[in-house]
Order: C-alpha cells, then sequence, then structure tokens
C-alpha cells in the first residue's frame, strides 16, 4: 500500500490536509517526529475535517527508528524536494511506494536526503518566480501521480 511520509512536519494545517488526502486515496499517513505541533491541534482537525479520525496513521520516534522498525527498501522511497533530480513523472512506482516529503521550511534533513542520492524528485513548476508548492498541495500531486492508472 502507498504511503505518505512527512519528516518532522510543522504547520499543523497542512498535516490535516494531507490527512484528508490520505483518506480520500486510501494511504498510509507516516509520521516523523519531533513535529511542531501536537496531533491535538484544532488546526489540524479543522484542516482534516471530519475525516480525521478516519486517517490510517503511523508515528515514528524518529527517521532511524522508522528504517530500523519499517525496514523500506531503497526502491520503495521517492524523496521530494525542490532541487531533487528527477521529475516526478518519471519512475514507475510500486504499490508499497513510500513518498517522503519535509519540514515546510527546510525540507528533508541533509542526513537524510544525502542518504538515497538516486531517490531524489521534484514536482516540475514552469515559472521562475516560485520556489516550491505548498507541503498538502505537493503530497496531493505526487500521490495522484504514484497511483496514476490504479484509481
Amino acid at each position: 500500500m502507498l504511503g505518505i511520509v512527512l519528516v518532522e512536519p510543522q504547520i499543523p494545517g497542512n498535516t490535516g490536509a494531507v490527512g484528508r488526502t490520505c483518506v480520500a486515496l486510501d494511504v498510509e499517513l507516516i509520521l516523523i517526529h519531533p513535529l511542531g505541533f501536537e496531533l491535538s491541534d484544532a488546526r489540524v482537525k479543522r484542516s482534516g475535517l471530519d475525516y480525521w479520525p478516519h486517517v490510517r496513521l503511523a508515528q515514528y520516534a524518529g527517521w532511524d527508528v522508522f528504517v530500523a522498525e519499517r525496514a523500506p527498501r531503497d526502491d520503495q522511497l521517492f524523496l521530494f524536494e525542490e532541487h531533487g533530480g528527477r521529475s516526478f513523472y518519471e519512475p514507475e512506482y510500486p504499490c508499497d511506494a513510500l513518498l517522503v516529503f519535509g519540514r515546510e521550511t527546510t525540507g528533508i534533513p541533509e542526513a537524510i536526503w544525502r542518504r538515497y542520492p538516486d531517490r531524489q524528485f521534484h514536482l516540475p513548476m514552469r515559472s521562475e518566480v516560485i520556489r516550491s508548492l505548498n507541503l498538502a498541495n505537493t503530497v496531493a500531486a505526487a500521490a495522484y501521480q504514484a497511483l496514476r492508472g490504479r484509481l
């Protein structure tokens, strides 16, 4: 099953919106701590609306704990950053792909990014004045691309 991995997210509304997308697509939401908010924060629930109780949620104390417990294959991981070397249109996503996104302000921590040099992707943008998209929008676009042909 496809999974969305948020590494140390900071904005509760984004996580709520991502949770809502996960429910819509029937995919797992994996949160890597520390979080910049409490999951009980009303802004998480407001963005996720009344769908939040239906989110299939897994949480891990940190990236190393996630890797140790889940043991993801390298070919399962798709790390998304604005400076990723390949377009998210290029790969064939396996059914159990894990789409990994970092903090809204700083992205995926460098230690993680460096570990997977062949697993780095970006969403193409036409405008040169935009550095990046909102996290929730990026997750939705990437998830739909990964599931293309399976919906």
